[in-house]
This record gives C-alpha cells, sequence and structure tokens, in this order.
C-alpha cells in the first residue's frame, strides 16, 4: 500500500522542491520508509522474543505438564481402570478421541524441541 502512495508523493516533490539533489535525497527516504518501519517492527518482535525465551518455570512447563496429563490419562485407561474391573470397581476411562491429537502434535514438536537443545538453538 505504502508503495502505491510513493510515486504520487515524489511528483509533488518537483513541484515544491527546486533543488535535484534535496529533491533525490526525499524520494530516496520515502521510498524507503516502510523498508525502515519494517525493519523496526522485526526488531522490536525480536526483542519480545528474546524476553519470552527466558521466560519462568510457568511459561517453560506447559509441555511438560501437557503431556503428564495425557500420560495420566493413557495409564488411566490402560492400567488403572483394566485392573480396577478385575476387582469389580468401574473408573470411567478419559476421552483419548481428545487426548490423542494433543499428545501426537507434542510429540511431533517434542522432537523439534529436542533437537534444538541439542544444538542449543
Amino acid at each position: 500500500m505504502i508503495d502505491k502512495l510513493i510515486a504520487p508523493v515524489t511528483s509533488l516533490l518537483d513541484k515544491f522542491i527546486p533543488d535535484a539533489d534535496t529533491k533525490q535525497k526525499l524520494a530516496h527516504e520515502i521510498s524507503t520508509m516502510s523498508d525502515k518501519y519494517a525493519q523496526e517492527i522485526a526488531l522490536a518482535q525480536i526483542a519480545v522474543n528474546r524476553e519470552e525465551a527466558k521466560g519462568n518455570w510457568f511459561q517453560a512447563g506447559w509441555r511438560p505438564a501437557t503431556g503428564w496429563i495425557a500420560a495420566l490419562g493413557f495409564a488411566v485407561n490402560f492400567l488403572v481402570s483394566p485392573i480396577a474391573a478385575g476387582f469389580g470397581v468401574d473408573i470411567p476411562q478419559a476421552d483419548t478421541s481428545t487426548m490423542m491429537p494433543v499428545l501426537m502434535g507434542m510429540l511431533g514438536l517434542g522432537g523439534l524441541r529436542s533437537y534444538e537443545k541439542t544444538k542449543k538453538l
């Protein structure tokens, strides 16, 4: 969008600025303005990412906590509930149709995280 505004603005420079060097300098500044702004946004995002990466236990612990919850759900479904059923105790099972996509996604992402840790990224 900014690129569409650059040509009309630079044509206005011809009307108001007689000096060719000053006109070229302003035209260059106007044409690079969007790149400078995009770079500032990228640098600000990098600073935010750096602060978030420092994190704390609560931020860093969501993945392990989710993994433990899924593991406990599977343990109830496949160990506790069948063993308890042998003694006549009925324990409700967790819904694995909602748990499985979360666990599979975590396991896939977990492999990438392990790669990042080994490469110290």
